[in-house]
């Protein structure tokens, strides 16, 4: 494990939620679920795949037995500093959402450091949209997610808006507040 206390690396997380997701309502249905205090956090100390994804399969029954838990952030500080391991993580891990039956019950949001859309130059201040302290895999309930998108006019809309909100907030926004994310310490 990274030589970081799990509680420093969780007040990182609640930080850039805080701050980027929140603060720029990228997801407009994260503050409920801030405020409401139903994220579960949980601190990884896989480093390869394979145990992620026990890790993975783990929160995904905590989720099944504990309906007071709207949604899971596995946030991996080791093993998935390269981007391109960690989208081979978010590829198996799909891959295991299909086959132990649960597509369309969950599904998989990816938050990396080195985020980079796929056509988009690393540097495109869009990326910051997805980019996080640690990478992160972020469990969804399906249904809450539909509950949330009925009341929310143009849903559609929402990855266009953060795209053109990241562009004119530049990279100097994002990366202030990931600079400060990783000196936060829990409360």
């Amino acid at each position: 494990m990274v030589d970081i206390p799990q509680d420093n690396i969780i007040a990182s997380v609640r930080y850039w939620l805080s701050q980027t997701v929140i603060g720029y309502n990228f997801c407009p249905f994260a503050r409920r679920e801030f405020v409401k205090n139903t994220i579960d956090y949980r601190v990884s100390s896989s480093n390869s795949i394979e145990p992620a994804l026990y890790d993975l399969v783990d929160e995904l029954q905590k989720l099944d037995q504990k309906s007071a838990v709207e949604t899971c952030l596995i946030i991996l500080p080791q093993g998935f500093e390269s981007f391109d391991d960690y989208l081979d993580l978010v590829d198996y891990s799909n891959q295991l959402l299909d086959r132990l039956e649960y597509t369309g019950v969950y599904q998989i949001a990816t938050f990396h450091p080195d985020y980079c859309f796929d056509g988009l130059d690393k540097d495109d201040p869009a990326n910051y949209t997805n980019r996080s302290p640690y990478p992160i895999l972020h469990i969804l309930r399906e249904v809450s997610l539909e509950k949330a998108l009925e009341n929310y006019d143009e849903p559609e809309s929402i990855p266009d808006n953060n795209v053109k909100l990241a562009r004119e907030k530049g990279i100097t926004a994002f990366t202030d507040i990931l600079k400060r994310s990783l000196k936060t310490k829990p409360e």
